[in-house]
């Protein structure tokens, strides 16, 4: 019991995404160029539904909340990231993993509910749009909001207490570019078996019923946007929908694929690549996905940038 002890407060180290070699110095500066788009990408989302009085409506309040999620997400993986690859054998205390196992947690399954919650408020919007005020007021979108994040962090804080709490006595090398829990319940010493289990039922709370949820609501969308007369109409909602269900897909896909396998089947090269689908390619996409397919984001932007040219003028 002393020598598991001893070994369970040894600092992890990260053995990164790829290996110190001037091949794959390309990929991490497409990583870094990724993490610089994310951020100012996200940024510049936030900005413009701040600023713009048209963009105050409960689709854009959660899609703030989507934006600030995607930039926490990118500044807790991304340069820990760059630093392992930088400087090999940099280590990370039980402490410091433990947090980004949380934080980590915290932002994905954030981000899971929220898109839920974003594909009722499309429903809503679409299907019975003279309820709308009415079922989104603010104080609804606000104790939505509320319930996205405390199930999330409920959830992080469960998963990375007994996480930690396994005796690490193996190697504490980390096959991985972040601490995550199925990399590190490979060097436990102990039986994961039960706790497995455990993160299977938590998958299936946290993804795959909020997936079946919004096939379903999308489902009903579907079937509301065929019956409209108007070319325009239809037009618009599969427009406004298909932008959310590309990041649903996206990102459901690869988490279900990630978390919803038995440990047998998780294999570190393949991990690796899921993650990347689930934690940097997701915040680069959105504000493209949610922009360049929203006319009121790019009229909003145009604005925007018409002022600050104004501005400069004078």
């Amino acid at each position: 019991m002393k020598s598991e002890n001893e070994t369970s407060s040894v600092d992890f180290i990260l053995l990164g995404f790829l290996s110190r070699t001037n091949v794959h110095m390309f990929p991490m500066a497409m990583i870094l160029l990724a993490f610089i788009a994310a951020l100012s990408g996200n940024a510049l989302l936030m900005l413009l539904i701040q600023v713009d009085f048209s963009l105050h409506t409960p689709m854009y309040f959660f899609l703030r909340q989507l934006a600030f999620m995607d930039i926490c997400q990118t500044l807790i993986i991304v340069p820990k990231m760059l630093a392992d690859f930088l400087i090999p054998g940099n280590p990370i205390s039980p402490a410091g993993c433990g947090t980004q196992i949380f934080l980590a947690l915290t932002m994905g399954a954030s981000e899971c509910l929220l898109l839920a919650v974003m594909s009722y408020d499309r429903y809503i919007a679409i299907c019975n749009p003279l309820q709308y005020p009415v079922l989104m007021r603010r104080s609804i979108c606000f104790l939505l909001s509320v319930g996205v994040w405390m199930g999330a962090s409920v959830n992080a804080f469960i998963q990375t207490v007994f996480t930690l709490g396994f005796p690490y006595c193996g190697s504490k090398e980390i096959d991985h570019f972040l601490c995550e829990i199925p990399a590190l319940l490979k060097l436990s010493c102990s039986d994961t078996s039960r706790y497995e289990t455990l993160l299977f039922v938590a998958g299936i709370v946290m993804l795959l019923i909020p997936s079946s949820l919004i096939l379903a609501t999308y489902a009903c969308i579907l079937y509301r946007v065929l019956s409209m007369k108007s070319t325009k109409g239809q037009q618009k909602a599969l427009a406004t929908c298909s932008s959310h269900l590309t990041v649903v897909v996206m990102f459901y896909g690869a988490a279900i694929f990630m978390y919803m396998r038995p440990s047998s089947y998780h294999s570190p090269e393949q991990d690796k690549i899921v993650s990347l689908f689930y934690t940097i390619v997701p915040p680069v996409l959105n504000p493209l996905i949610y922009s360049l397919r929203n006319r009121d984001v790019l009229h909003a932007l145009r604005k925007w940038i018409g002022k600050c040219r104004h501005f400069q003028q004078d």
